[in-house]
């Protein structure tokens, strides 16, 4: 990977307590930035951040439980970053997670709470830090906002029939702020993830595994069911290198765009 420096600059990863977006954080604590992250579970929170100080024991980090469906928390998370940072040049869009239901049996609330997830982990957090982000804009700094989408938005599943729907709408929207927020010099993409490795996969393993069989061979096993070409699930430090680009300098020249990241299983050209 290319080395690049961000001492100076600020980076926020909601959702950043396990997963793709802990493993982000962790990339940008390396590259030398000031980091916030925010989660919904205080203890995991608590644990992830334990971790991160043990890692980088001298780096900026700052962590605060918050739903970033709640916009009374969010907007108080933004205000704990521009006090302790005092500014945010990256923003990660990383809240969410897949809801498996038909439309036959996918209730009006079951709808409205899909896509009130997607839509507002997105809204809320944006609308929070967005005068920051103008900012470090104005400033000429990089200014970024980067959304963790799924592969669902090109390649719907009908058994995913309400997410794949909202993860479409998500890539719409990504492309319309980034269409908004460009002449501020303020970029918006996406990734669109395919399966990457997790908590909930591993309590599938755990609950669904034949006696005796590896993490590799359920994995590699499930993999080959989902048709996955690499022939296995993503990792979500492979998850966060994508951000991580899309975030930086690294491609200052991509708005409205996104990286696909899931293995080879999309069928688009």
């Amino acid at each position: 990977m290319i080395r690049i420096d961000l001492t100076g600059q600020v980076a926020v990863v909601t959702g950043g307590s396990s997963g793709i977006g802990l493993a982000t954080a962790e990339l940008f604590l390396r590259a030398g930035a000031s980091v916030a992250i925010c989660g919904r579970d205080r203890e995991r929170l608590a644990r992830a951040e334990q971790g991160l100080r043990e890692r980088h024991a001298d780096a900026p980090l700052f962590a605060m439980p918050c739903d970033v469906l709640d916009a009374d928390a969010v907007n108080a998370f933004a205000q704990q970053v521009q006090q302790r940072f005092g500014r945010t040049d990256m923003l990660v869009n990383n809240a969410g997670q897949g809801r498996v239901s038909t439309f036959a049996d996918t209730t009006d609330d079951a709808w409205r709470d899909e896509l009130d997830l997607k839509y507002f982990s997105i809204i809320r957090p944006t609308r929070a830090f967005l005068p920051m982000l103008r900012e470090a804009a104005a400033a000429g700094g990089n200014a970024s906002i980067v959304c963790v989408n799924s592969l669902l938005a090109l390649q719907p599943e009908p058994h995913m029939v309400a997410t794949s729907s909202a993860r479409a709408g998500v890539l719409s929207l990504v492309k319309s702020l980034a269409g908004e927020f460009a002449p501020e010099r303020i970029r918006v993409n996406s990734i669109l993830i395919g399966l990457v490795e997790s908590g909930q996969w591993r309590r599938r393993y755990e609950a669904g595994a034949q006696p005796g069989q590896s993490w590799e061979d359920w994995t590699a096993e499930l993999a080959r069911k989902k048709h996955i070409p690499l022939g296995r699930l993503g990792r979500p430090d492979e998850a966060a290198q994508a951000l991580f680009y899309l975030a930086t300098a690294l491609s200052s020249y991509t708005t409205g765009s996104h990286i696909d990241v899931s293995g080879g299983v999309a069928r688009h050209v």
